[in-house]
């Protein structure tokens, strides 16, 4: 197991989630099989200094629907940002970039955020 760490300052964080899916999926070694779950484990630094462009941190909204009838909640990226802070921001991020399958919960358990 390889140990990469990030430094997230002053990066966009499309283009860093970018980057952590692929490295966590193992797409950038040689050895690469996409039925493996990888072998990098990504370590973030400076989190809280990670750019969001544009008008995103009071437009952007995040669904999720309880399996209730009527309980579909929504939260907006500053309301997530200010009750868990921005490690829950660029998990969210990483973890819609990875494929949706079995290996998903294995390969964001290699992101380490500090």
């Amino acid at each position: 197991m390889k140990n990469i760490t990030i430094d997230a300052k002053n990066k966009k964080l499309g283009r860093l989630a970018s980057k952590i899916a692929l490295i966590l999926q193992g797409k950038d070694s040689p050895k690469y099989e996409p039925r493996l779950e990888g072998d990098n484990q990504v370590i973030i630094k400076n989190i809280d200094k990670i750019e969001i462009s544009g008008k995103k941190f009071k437009d952007k909204v995040y669904y999720h629907h309880t399996t209730q009838i009527g309980h579909l909640k929504k939260q907006t990226l500053q309301q997530i940002w200010e009750k868990n802070g921005p490690a829950e921001v660029l998990r969210r991020a990483v973890m819609g970039m990875l494929p949706k399958n079995k290996l998903q919960a294995k390969r964001i358990k290699k992101l380490v955020i500090e």
